[in-house]
C-alpha cells in the first residue's frame, strides 16, 4: 500500500516538476533557517559556557568587607579580616569543598636584565592552579615541597612572560621580586582577557614565600571550589560559618562579599534557553512560510484533479485513500525538501566558521565565539518541526479531496 502511495506522489510530483521544485525549495528554506536558528542558539550557549570555564564554574571567592548590622556585641562598620583560621574553619565544616587556598596580592616591581615592570603578585597554596582553572604552557606549578620549603620560585602569566622575556624562554631563569631573586619555574597559558584586565600578567608564589613580600597574617580574600549543585544553599552556609567566627549578622552581606559564579552560570543558561526558544520560534514561522505555499500547491493540484478523484470514488476508493494519497505527496515534497535544507545548512555552518562574539571585546577568547556546529539533537528538534508543519499544510487539502462528492467531483470541468 505504501509503495503505491510513493508511486503515486512520484507520479504526480512528476507532471507538476517546477510546482514541485518550486515547492521544495519553499520547504528547504525554511527549515535550513530552522537548522541554523537553533545551531546558532546552541553555539552561543557553548560560548557562554567555554566563558565561564575560562575562569572556573563552581567558584566562590570570599572578600572580606565591613559589617553594616550590629551584631554579636559589635557595632556597625567594623572591619572583618580573613585570617588562617577561616581555612581551617571553612575546610571543617564544608565538606563539599574541594580545593582551597588563601591569597595574597602586591603590585611589585619585576625585572628582569635590563627590563622591570610592575605586575600583581599573588601568593596561594599550589592548588590555585585548579581552584583558578589555570593551565601551563611551559615548566611546571610549584608543589607543596615549594610551599613547606619557603622556596623562592614563581609562575608567570603568559603577557608577563612576553613583556620580561620576549621570545626567549623563560623556564630557568630568575627575576627580582621587589629586589628579591625569584626562579621562574613555569609559564602559564594565555586566558581570556577583557580590556585592561591583568590576568596574563599575574605572577604567582608559594603563599609561605609570599611572606617575605608582604605580611601574609590577613588575607587580601578565600579562593574555592566545591562539589554541589546546591550553590545558593552552600553560600549560605558559608555566610553562617563565618558569621559565628566574625560575630556578625547572617544576613549582612557587606561584611563578606562572596562572588559565586554558579549564579551567573545559571543566568546565562536561562538567557540561552530563552534564546534557544525565541530563535526555534522564529524559524518555526519562517518554516510555516513554506508549509502554506505547500498548502496552496496542494490545494491547486486537488482542484486540477477533481475529476481524477470523481473516477477514484467511482471506483470504490474511500475517502481515508484519497486522504493518504494527497497526503502522501504533501510529506514526501516537505521531506525531500527537509532533506535539502538540512544539506543546506550544513553547507553554510561549514563555510561560516566562527561567528564574532567575547573575541570583539577581549584577547586570547576564541573558544568564546560561536560556532555554528549542528548536533544531533539540533536535527531532532527540527525534524519534529518539519513534520508538523509537513503534516498540517498537507492534511488542509487531503481532508478537502477526500470530502468531495463524487457526482460533483465527475461533472467538475
Amino acid at each position: 500500500m505504501f509503495r503505491d502511495l510513493f508511486q503515486e506522489a512520484y507520479g504526480a510530483m512528476r507532471h507538476n516538476r517546477r510546482r514541485t521544485a518550486l515547492t521544495m525549495l519553499g520547504m528547504a528554506w525554511g527549515i535550513a533557517t530552522v537548522v541554523m536558528l537553533l545551531a546558532y542558539g546552541d553555539g552561543f550557549g557553548r560560548a557562554c559556557a567555554n566563558i565561564f570555564a575560562n575562569f572556573g564554574t563552581k567558584l566562590m571567592i570570599l572578600v572580606p568587607g565591613r559589617t553594616s548590622m550590629q551584631a554579636g556585641g559589635q557595632k556597625a562598620g567594623a572591619q572583618v579580616r580573613f585570617t588562617m583560621d577561616d581555612i581551617d574553619t571553612l575546610t571543617t565544616n564544608l565538606p563539599q569543598i574541594t580545593h582551597i587556598t588563601p591569597e595574597v596580592s602586591k603590585d611589585c616591581n619585576i625585572q628582569f636584565d635590563t627590563r622591570t615592570f610592575t605586575f600583581g603578585v599573588t601568593g596561594n597554596y599550589p592548588n590555585v592552579d585548579s581552584v583558578r582553572a589555570l593551565k601551563l604552557g611551559d615548566g611546571r606549578f610549584y608543589n607543596m615541597q615549594d610551599e613547606m620549603q619557603h622556596a623562592r620560585v614563581t609562575v608567570i602569566g603568559s603577557e608577563a612572560k612576553e613583556k620580561l622575556f620576549s621570545g626567549r624562554n623563560a623556564v630557568g631563569e630568575h627575576i627580582r621580586i621587589d629586589g628579591l631573586s625569584f626562579e621562574v619555574i613555569g609559564v602559564l597559558s594565555a586566558k581570556m582577557q577583557e580590556g585592561d584586565d591583568d590576568i596574563n600578567r599575574a605572577v604567582y608564589v608559594p603563599f609561605t614565600t609570599m611572606s617575605d613580600l608582604k605580611d601574609t597574617h590577613y588575607l587580601d580574600s578565600i579562593w574555592f571550589n566545591y562539589e554541589t549543585p546546591e550553590y545558593e544553599r552552600l553560600e549560605q552556609a558559608t555566610r553562617d560559618v563565618l558569621a559565628v567566627q566574625h560575630k556578625f549578622s547572617t544576613t549582612d552581606r557587606r561584611a563578606v562579599r562572596v562572588f559565586n559564579l554558579m549564579e551567573q552560570v545559571h543566568q546565562f543558561e536561562v538567557i540561552t534557553i530563552g534564546l534557544k526558544i525565541l530563535l526555534g520560534f522564529i524559524g518555526t514561522l519562517t518554516l510555516g512560510i513554506g508549509g502554506v505555499g505547500l498548502m496552496n500547491i496542494m490545494l491547486v493540484s486537488v482542484s486540477q484533479r477533481t475529476r481524477e478523484i470523481g473516477v477514484e470514488k467511482a471506483l470504490g476508493a474511500r475517502r481515508g485513500h484519497i486522504l493518504m494519497q494527497f497526503l502522501a505527496e504533501a510529506l514526501t515534497i516537505t521531506f525531500i525538501g527537509g532533506a535539502l535544507g538540512v544539506i543546506l545548512a550544513y553547507l553554510v555552518s561549514l563555510s561560516v566558521g566562527r561567528l564574532t562574539l567575547y573575541s570583539a571585546m577581549a584577547k586570547n577568547a576564541e573558544a568564546g565565539d560561536i560556532r555554528l556546529i549542528i548536533a544531533p539533537g539540533t536535527l531532532i528538534v527540527a525534524t519534529i518541526i518539519l513534520a508538523a508543519v509537513g503534516l498540517i499544510s498537507g492534511m488542509v487539502p487531503a481532508v478537502r479531496a477526500s470530502r468531495l462528492d463524487p457526482i460533483e467531483a465527475l461533472r467538475y470541468e
